[in-house]
């Protein structure tokens, strides 16, 4: 995990070098946690939601369609990812984790997945599945004829 100092950006919330969320994009909202802490866990607000709407991430289409993709278990219908982190004790390294799932994604969008090219069998592998086949055929051949 990225330190806190280097996502937390003057003007936004840093997601990759290249991707800065402006404070405003980005809604972080606090509730009580069910994750450890024992009885501070009744005292305090450490479990951070993350809201972010995929339209102020800046992305081209394709990518979109992809993180839209990637993140549909965090997606709205109003095209907001709502992202929850309880996993720690404390309302910042909770923050920091939700900003994480979030870089990942995007990190994971960003890349262009590589396109699947067509093969054929290697004449080698052709050869063994017709003798195999052969091989099987007449092992099944001696079946019969021994009825």
């Amino acid at each position: 995990m990225a330190d806190a100092s280097n996502q937390d950006h003057p003007s936004g919330v840093r997601l990759t070098p290249r991707i800065t969320l402006h404070e405003s994009a980005v809604d972080f909202s606090y509730a009580s946690s069910s994750g450890p802490g024992g009885q501070n866990v009744n005292k305090r607000a450490t479990k951070c939601t993350l809201r972010v709407r995929i339209d102020a991430i800046p992305f081209g289409p394709a990518q979109r369609a992809r993180l839209e993709a990637l993140g549909s278990a965090y997606l709205t219908s109003a095209g907001e990812l709502v992202i929850d982190c309880d996993e720690h004790r404390s309302q910042a390294r909770n923050r920091d984790g939700c900003i994480e799932k979030l870089a990942a994604l995007v990190r994971e969008a960003s890349v262009l997945p590589k396109t699947r090219r067509k093969t054929k069998p290697t004449r080698g592998s052709i050869e063994r599945r017709l003798k195999d086949k052969k091989v099987r055929s007449e092992r099944k051949q001696t079946r019969r004829n021994d009825d």
